[in-house]
């Protein structure tokens, strides 16, 4: 049964969401909803439409949370309302200890991803990232690890820059 873990950019224009909402189906069709299980962070952006795609199937769904206090205070009410609603779907919900958020959780958070995974994709503009934890710093360990990586980002994306 295969594990298909997210990582990806937490800023994705609006047409940019639907798009890849579309190579993120297109890229799960492979799989049979029964073998099937999804990891992710449920952070905004990419993993919430990675776990929504997975959900939408009805394939498994394993959420890593950082730490006790995520998502952060500067989470909007429409972020914090997708995060409850995935966190409550999902088979299995792994917390870590991080006491506050920031590199070095998101980075542990990643680490537990991969060690989950049988194959990582990446919600990801192909930039040198923003260091541990970032989106290009998994892509950089899930290959090192010899993980496969899918890397989605289609034609016209766009990042907001938020």
């Amino acid at each position: 049964m295969p594990v298909i873990a997210v990582t990806g950019h937490l800023d994705l224009a609006p047409a940019t969401s639907r798009a890849v909402r579309a190579a993120l189906d297109a890229l799960l069709d492979r799989y049979e909803a029964e073998e099937l299980t999804g990891a992710s962070c449920l952070a905004p952006g990419a993993d919430t439409l990675f776990a929504d795609a997975v959900l939408a199937r009805g394939a498994r769904l394993v959420a890593v949370l950082p730490g006790p206090c995520y998502p952060d205070a500067g989470a909007t009410a429409a972020e914090r309302a997708a995060f409850d609603r995935l966190r409550a779907a999902a088979h299995r919900v792994i917390v870590l200890p991080a006491p506050r958020l920031g590199p070095a959780a998101y980075a542990a958070a990643n680490d537990r991803l991969l060690r989950l995974a049988d194959r990582v994709v990446a919600v990801w503009d192909g930039g040198p990232g923003n260091g541990p934890g970032g989106t290009a710093d998994m892509v950089a360990a899930a290959r090192a690890a010899g993980l496969p990586v899918d890397v989605l980002w289609p034609p016209g994306s766009a990042r907001t820059g938020r």
